[in-house]
């Protein structure tokens, strides 16, 4: 592992990247076609993948604290999850992509959520937390931006809305590409942009909501389903007609805005995966009620269980999940938080584990990872004072203060130092009566022995084939559920690029 992570070392330094991409010039596939291709970018959407070989040596999970940054000019509140995706050429080629450094994208405010909190994005160096770049332009401190290449260029734009709901597209540098675009038609507090060729044509869209601009900030269309209070809008292609449907969780709509399914359950966070015996997709809704599995089609297999017995009321049950093999057998798994515990759920709906928490006030979700590459991954969660790590039942195996009234950030991970080795990052924001922490926390291995992540994290609902390595929006999205089935995680990656861990 030790090698592993010199030789990756060494490849950044000589300007051509760790070669953990898919860079073979076959997709991955091993048929033996292989041809000389430039290392700094990446060949395809992802849908060449192999089982991982990497492994960390025994008793690798030391975790340190890399860096902190806590915002300048009174913004050190962050109450959205930080983004990861390469925006600046760090290595001065003249060229912004692989073999730089990844930025780490974070908004940060004045105050801890309320509806209308001005915001400012800001970029970070992956590797030190140096701060880059302030974006002036104010936004909602409460939205989950976006990232994404929308114009063509190779790099990802930043997408967001401001105080009253109006859409803007930054670019790199920070200049503003589009806005103030077409409007949010609901409450977009607390809400999240996602980004999607939703029609297969080559041009990106965005969506908010019940809300679908195109890349230039115009409305297309509005869905009649009322959105959930709080919200993370997906995209799946549900019936594999092959194009996208926008997935509101209660209900869904396909591209051109006409209703797919519209089920009794209350609205609430929508998270796709295959989650039983069939071929076809499910969508788990988390709500106010509880949780409810619908068929592909909106047809309701269960709905509004409460296995941890936490009662309804609040957002005890309004939060979003992660979906994982978390123990390796092969099949999908879902956690989520009700306040008082993080619970880690067989795809039934039945309690695999439980352990406490305490998060009573907020809507934040967690996320998984196998850090040693032994093919169980770990679950991660941050509670009002804690960011924690789990083991496989359940176990703090790693907790590190930090803040928060918690709204809908959560911890991420990602190679954001491109060294071959993946780290956690954590956000943070004041809460009453706790010691502030740093508004942007990043962790990693003493020894940078974890796995190593993809580079990137673009959205609230990021399920991997969403996105390619670079920031660009594939314009014929794998199927999730057909790759690694997972939803909020992120994947390792290896030599043959995207890598599926080994089943146990």
């Amino acid at each position: 592992m030790m090698g592993r992570a010199l030789a990756a070392v060494i490849a950044v330094l000589a300007a051509c990247g760790p070669d953990k991409r898919d860079n073979t010039g076959d997709g991955g596939t091993g048929d033996g076609n292989d041809m000389p291709v430039d290392m700094c970018k990446v060949q395809d959407d992802s849908n060449g993948v192999g089982m991982c070989d990497d492994k960390a040596p025994p008793n690798s999970f030391e975790p340190e604290l890399q860096w902190a940054w806590t915002g300048p000019d009174g913004d050190t509140f962050s109450i959205v999850s930080p983004l990861v995706a390469n925006l600046s050429d760090d290595n001065g080629d003249g060229m912004i992509d692989l073999c730089d450094v990844p930025d780490v994208v974070v908004v940060a405010s004045p105050s801890s959520g309320f509806p209308g909190s001005e915001g400012h994005i800001y970029l970070l160096n992956g590797s030190t937390g140096a701060q880059q770049l302030k974006i002036p332009t104010t936004v909602d401190g409460t939205v989950t931006p976006a990232l994404g290449d929308l114009d063509g260029d190779g790099i990802p734009e930043i997408v967001t809305v401001d105080q009253m709901g109006a859409l803007y597209v930054f670019s790199h540098t920070g200049a503003v590409k589009v806005g103030p675009g077409g409007k949010w038609a609901g409450d977009h507090y607390s809400g999240a942009i996602a980004l999607a060729d939703l029609d297969h044509d080559g041009s990106v869209e965005i969506i908010g909501g019940n809300t679908v601009w195109n890349s230039s900030g115009v409305v297309k269309w509005t869905a009649p389903a009322t959105q959930a209070s709080w919200n993370a809008t997906t995209v799946a292609d549900l019936d594999n007609d092959g194009f996208q449907e926008v997935v509101l969780g209660h209900a869904a709509y396909r591209h051109d805005g006409s209703q797919y399914y519209l089920s009794n359950i209350s609205p609430g966070y929508p998270q796709v995966a295959n989650l039983d015996a069939d071929p076809e997709p499910e969508v788990l809704v988390t709500n106010i009620n509880g949780l409810s599995l619908l068929e592909h089609d909106g047809a309701v297999k269960y709905q509004d269980l409460r296995p941890t017995g936490s009662p309804v009321g609040g957002t005890t049950w309004l939060r979003p999940a992660t979906i994982h093999d978390f123990d390796g057998d092969g099949k999908a798994e879902y956690a989520m938080s009700s306040a008082n515990f993080y619970t880690l759920y067989n795809a039934n709906g039945s309690i695999k584990w439980s352990t406490p928490v305490s998060d009573q006030s907020g809507i934040a979700a967690g996320t998984a990872f196998d850090f040693l590459g032994d093919g169980t991954a770990e679950a991660m969660y941050a509670d009002e004072m804690f960011l924690f790590v789990f083991g496989p039942t359940g176990q703090p195996i790693f907790s590190m203060p930090r803040t928060s009234g918690t709204l809908t950030e959560y911890p991420v991970v990602a190679d954001i130092d491109n060294d071959g080795s993946a780290e956690i990052i954590v956000v943070s924001n004041q809460y009453p009566g706790l010691t502030p922490s740093p508004t942007v926390q990043v962790i990693k291995d003493k020894m940078d022995r974890w796995i190593q992540a993809r580079r990137i994290w673009n959205q609230h609902t990021y399920h991997v084939t969403n996105v390619r390595e670079d920031g660009t929006i594939p314009q014929n999205e794998v199927p999730s559920w057909t790759r690694l089935n997972t939803f909020r995680t992120n994947a390792q990656i290896n030599g043959n690029g995207v890598c599926q861990p080994p089943i146990l």
